[in-house]
């Protein structure tokens, strides 16, 4: 961090303050690694830029000149520089605040969401400037508004979510005013875009405890602008002989049970989101029939209403119709049915087994045990079958042309079902993949005479159905 001393004497001989501020300098009383900087200054965007240049900042670029912001790389990491400047909001409902450049650093500080990011370091001297005892409150482990918190959530509704996260983040807890202000203020997050929602979302899932701060998010008033299917998971019930098992809190559990990837705690958050559309009782017996299928189609439309990008929705929703295959594993299964398991699961499988071991939840340790076994159980049989890829590139020994001209049939539906029965075959390990001759056979004896119903491929030996 040498470059700040010369950033600091470049724009003192210009005749300008410069300060350490917000993150950069709450993470530096942490020891918290900040490899991005910001720093706040009484000079002008065009003037930031020629002074970065002139204290070797590479990549200068203005982001937001009508907010006074010029970025620069010096090495490896990022300084942001803005000019001091006050800002207000002249419609309630508007993102859009007037901004007034100024050149008074409290000034610049009072318009900061958190005291623990209200304060300043001053680059030369290291003397820290802290007008609303934010210091104190980081010793505190605190995260409280700076000023009145209903009028910092008016400015900007985010930092609701954002007060949520950085108390997950940094392992604090909200102070009682503040959080009585976001309880007070929740509606207004429904003028925040999806985008900058899904933004502090991500980073709370990715957090050391994102059930925590899911919880807040819940019991806070947040959620209906968030994910508001959530809610509905708290009325839903595992069990009919008890309301203690709801869906939500199993749900929490397993967000926290697994690593912190992603689409993975996405998967995780998502995974039992079907549950409510399809919980039916029968025989006193709570069922939740194809919740996951439905689940998937739910996580699409969620991910896509937040903005996710099309590589995460599709992995997410992969993983949450696909979470139910582990763990309908039974000894019993043949190795033919791994094989199916590892063809359908593809290239998903070591998050699905993870998303499965964080889905075993009960107040039964030996349940709990029984079903880590299985789980533990099935990988080890798909590392012996799956291993080089082997069980991906299997395929029938006859294909739809072969078959076509062996039957001298036109194209049609039939060809599927003929073609999956020869590679079911092949996957229960009765069948060569080069044998083509019994393959021609055995499709011979199975074809249907052509307008009669085609053959159904050959079930799963020992596979349980969902």
């Amino acid at each position: 961090m040498d470059f700040l001393g010369d950033i600091a004497i470049v724009f003192e001989r210009a005749g300008h303050s410069i300060y350490l501020v917000g993150g950069s300098v709450r993470d530096r009383i942490l020891g918290r690694a900040a490899p991005d900087l910001d720093l706040a200054t009484s000079a002008l965007p065009e003037e930031i830029s020629r002074l970065l240049r002139q204290s070797g900042g590479k990549a200068i670029v203005e982001i937001g000149s009508a907010f006074g912001t010029v970025c620069a790389r010096f090495g490896d990491g990022q300084v942001d520089v803005t000019t001091f400047r006050s800002e207000w909001y002249p419609d309630p409902h508007s993102r859009h605040p007037q901004v007034q450049f100024g050149t008074s650093l409290r000034q610049d500080l009072e318009r900061r969401d958190f005291t623990i990011n209200a304060i300043a370091q001053d680059i030369s001297s290291g003397h820290l400037i802290d007008p609303f005892d934010g210091v104190g409150d980081i010793a505190r482990r605190r995260v409280r508004a700076v000023g009145r918190a209903e009028d910092r959530f008016c400015e900007d509704p985010l930092r609701m979510m954002r007060a949520i996260r950085l108390a997950a983040q940094l392992d604090m807890e909200i102070d009682a005013p503040t959080r009585s202000a976001i309880a007070a203020s929740a509606g207004r997050l429904q003028f925040i875009s999806a985008e900058r929602i899904r933004a502090e979302l991500e980073k709370i899932l990715l957090s050391e405890d994102p059930a925590g701060s899911l919880a807040d998010v819940i019991d806070l008033g947040l959620c209906r602008f968030v994910i508001p299917e959530l809610l509905e998971l708290a009325e839903t019930d595992n069990d009919e002989r008890s309301r203690q098992k709801d869906v939500l809190s199993h749900t929490l559990r397993v967000v926290n049970g697994v690593r912190a990837h992603l689409p993975l705690r996405l998967a995780a958050l998502l995974h039992d989101i079907g549950k409510p559309a399809t919980r039916r009782v029968r025989g006193g017996k709570v069922h939740f029939f194809r919740h996951e299928l439905v689940g998937a189609r739910m996580a699409r439309r969620i991910l896509g209403r937040l903005r996710f990008d099309r590589a995460t929705t599709e992995e997410v929703s992969s993983l949450v119709a696909l979470h139910m295959r582990s763990n309908l594993y039974s000894r019993d299964w043949t190795d033919g049915a791994v094989r199916r398991y590892l063809r359908e699961v593809g290239g998903h499988r070591e998050l699905l087994l993870e998303l499965s071991r964080a889905d075993i939840t009960s107040y039964r340790h030996r349940k709990i045990r029984d079903g880590l076994a299985r789980v533990a159980e099935l990988e080890a049989r798909c590392e012996r079958l799956g291993a080089d890829g082997v069980v991906a590139r299997m395929r029938s020994p006859l294909d739809g042309n072969d078959l076509m001209e062996l039957l001298d049939r036109p194209p049609g539906p039939w060809i599927k079902p003929l073609k999956e029965h020869l590679l079911g075959l092949v996957l229960d390990g009765q069948l060569d993949p080069d044998d083509r001759e019994r393959a021609a056979a055995i499709a011979v004896e199975l074809a249907a005479p052509e307008g009669d119903p085609p053959v159904a491929p050959a079930p799963v030996g020992g596979e349980k159905s969902g």
